[in-house]
């Protein structure tokens, strides 16, 4: 259901295009990786993985579920809460892992939060984390590197401004990319394999950036 709202709803924000590798083949059971760059883009990166008939779980944080509805709706369908800094952290990854064995696919964001600045600029993906590494080391899922650009666009800043951002939106129509890589074939010891990924998402974006540039 998030997937197809969500593809009914960005198009309305925003001039969303999406692209992939010639060649990339989506397997159920991939696992996808996309920079998080606003709270906009899981929206944006949701309705492009729709459009290439990808409908994934998420993992998120877990403060999206004490939010009255959109909790209830992420429960329903399966969506994965990532309690960080906590006992219940690694939780998130047997969940992820048990959805990945059932065939679906998840999305997951590797740098583990939003950047800090607010300027509305694109900037390449920070520092991933582990646990994408972990979860391909312990499912032997596919990754598939995303890219999205554009997002920021739509919110960045302060609150006052990212509100303003989404009511604006539809008006502006910022133009939105999303592309995705073909899967990352991975080996070396989990650094490695982390810095694998990033690199993978970085030339995704790379991509996403080019097709947005000086429009919108």
């Amino acid at each position: 259901m998030l997937s197809r709202l969500a593809d009914i709803l960005v198009p309305a924000a925003g001039r969303l295009t999406v692209s992939a590798d010639d060649g990339a083949a989506f397997a159920p059971g991939s696992i996808f990786v996309a920079n998080h760059t606003s709270t906009a883009d899981p929206a944006v990166v949701l309705a492009a993985l729709h459009r290439l008939g990808v409908e994934p779980v998420v993992m998120a944080a877990a403060g999206l579920w004490r939010v009255p509805v959109l909790g209830r709706a992420l429960d329903r369908e399966g969506h994965i809460p990532v309690h960080r800094g906590d006992a219940r952290a690694g939780r998130s990854l047997d969940l992820a892992a048990a959805a990945l064995g059932r065939g679906r696919s998840v999305l997951i964001y590797a740098e583990g939060g939003l950047p800090g600045r607010r300027d509305a600029r694109e900037a390449e993906p920070g520092v991933f984390r582990s646990g994408v590494a972990r979860l391909a080391e312990r499912t032997a899922a596919p990754v598939v590197p995303v890219g999205q650009a554009g997002a920021r666009r739509i919110a960045s800043g302060g609150v006052v401004k990212q509100v303003a951002g989404v009511v604006s939106a539809p008006v502006r129509r910022p133009c939105l990319h999303v592309h995705a890589g073909r899967p990352l074939v991975l080996a070396g010891d989990r650094g490695v394999r982390t810095r694998r990924v990033r690199e993978g998402v970085v030339v995704a974006w790379r991509v996403a950036v080019g097709c947005v540039s000086g429009v919108g």
